[in-house]
């Protein structure tokens, strides 16, 4: 059955949020309403008024009006709010996204986390899926530590770390250190 879902890019780069349209059309399963938005006004206007599923915005979009005022006042629970991130962002920024896409993301890993945003396991199931040990890989991951950092800390190879890390991917379907940091800190891990 292909779902339906709205997108809205607001990224103020044509280049980019065309080249973001052109991949998002191509979600296998899923039938996109894209809306490129270029300033500030029209991401209000189409937050209210198309209510859109994803909100794939650039964050400097929100320095002036602050990413907690705009999803209390334009953004509806539901949407999933994704940071499109073309520049370095304090982590205190990003933490606020449901999930991060950089223009470094290949098509396939974009198209991924668009998919994974829709088919997201229970919470409950999720939590109980990892081991201790790979909860203590989440916790040193989201304190910024390395594969190398963490293996000494635990007392692991690296390659157990690695492994570790890929197994937690896979359960979780989070495939970077934004979206398991939103993930420790939901679910208490840190």
């Amino acid at each position: 059955m292909i779902k339906s879902i709205k997108i809205a890019i607001a990224e103020p780069s044509v280049v980019i949020s065309r080249g973001l349209s052109t991949i998002l059309k191509k979600i296998h399963g899923f039938h996109t309403d894209i809306f490129e938005i270029s300033d500030f006004e029209a991401l209000k206007k189409v937050s209210i008024s198309q209510i859109p599923d994803i909100l794939l915005i650039n964050p400097t979009f929100l320095f002036v009006q602050g990413i907690q005022n705009f999803k209390k006042q334009y953004i509806n629970n539901k949407t999933k709010f994704i940071a499109l991130q073309t520049s370095l962002f304090s982590s205190f920024i990003i933490r606020e996204f449901d999930e991060v896409i950089t223009i470094f993301d290949d098509e396939e890993k974009i198209k991924q986390t668009i998919t994974d945003l829709f088919e997201l396991p229970d919470r409950e199931q999720e939590i109980n899926a990892l081991s201790q040990r790979e909860k203590e890989v989440v916790s040193e991951v989201v304190k910024g530590l390395t594969n190398k950092q963490i293996a000494d800390k635990l007392y692991l190879s690296v390659h157990t770390v690695t492994t570790h890390r890929r197994n937690i991917a896979a359960k979780l379907q989070i495939h970077s250190t934004a979206g398991l940091t939103i993930y420790a800190i939901s679910n208490k891990l840190i």
